[in-house]
């Protein structure tokens, strides 16, 4: 499977959803479908944790400068 964006591989993953929920496609049809939302959610998840290694959150330390902290080492009560 060629490299997708997270947004098109977001909305072929919700297409699928959308018929597997129907329930009218043949089982075969039904896997095949199953196997690929599969793949994509993995790739949404990798693109996820990518941006979210990206962001960084801008605190104020105790002298009142701005720094940059990384996103998942922000303390919520900070």
């Amino acid at each position: 499977m060629a490299e997708k964006k997270f947004e098109a591989s977001l909305a072929r993953l919700e297409e699928i959803v959308r018929s597997l929920e129907g329930g009218e496609l043949p089982l075969e049809q039904s896997l095949k479908l199953f196997e690929e939302g599969i793949k994509l959610a993995r790739i949404c998840n990798v693109r996820l944790e990518e941006a979210e290694r990206k962001v960084e959150v801008l605190l104020k330390d105790k002298a009142g400068k701005m720094m940059a902290k990384p996103f998942e080492e922000v303390d919520e009560q900070e």
